[in-house]
């Protein structure tokens, strides 16, 4: 896994994620994250969940969150730059599920992380998005749709 630093989207895997979503058709772009987020989910506990799996997963609930009210925005020239819709309230939850997924025990990012030292940090990060998207709706950022660039 090609990492070069601690951020959502720094990553190989976060950064081509990024380009599927700028590639995809506008009323596609929420299809992308739900498969993202449903695929991790769908992982049964015991299953070894890979790291790219859950890169995507955390990256998909980083563009969730920044549209949430305490959410960070995407601002780095890793992550999309195509508007993304304003996504589906359901999103919320299943991001929460897949977050949690990522780090349970059975996930190779997690252990990666923990292999050099910074799986608390990174736990930490991982685990400001879920209270973000825990929170339920709440509020948006914006109306319409958002720039995640």
């Amino acid at each position: 896994m090609g990492t070069w630093g601690m951020g959502h989207f720094d990553s190989d895997a976060a950064a081509d994620f990024a380009g599927s979503l700028d590639d995809a058709p506008s009323d596609k772009r929420e299809s992308v994250i739900r498969e993202a987020l449903t695929f991790v989910v769908g992982t049964g506990p015991e299953e070894y969940l890979d790291a790219d799996g859950a890169v995507l997963a955390v990256a998909s609930a980083a563009l969730l969150a920044a549209q949430r009210q305490g959410g960070t925005p995407v601002d780095t020239a890793y992550g999309p730059d195509e508007p993304l819709p304003r996504f589906a309230p359901d999103l919320g939850p299943l991001a929460v599920l897949a977050l949690d997924r990522v780090v349970a025990d059975e996930s190779e990012l997690r252990e990666l992380w923990a292999d050099v030292g910074q799986d608390a940090q990174w736990r930490a990060g991982v685990l400001a998005l879920r209270e973000v998207l825990a929170r339920g709706a709440g509020g948006a950022q914006g109306a319409g749709e958002q720039e995640a660039g």
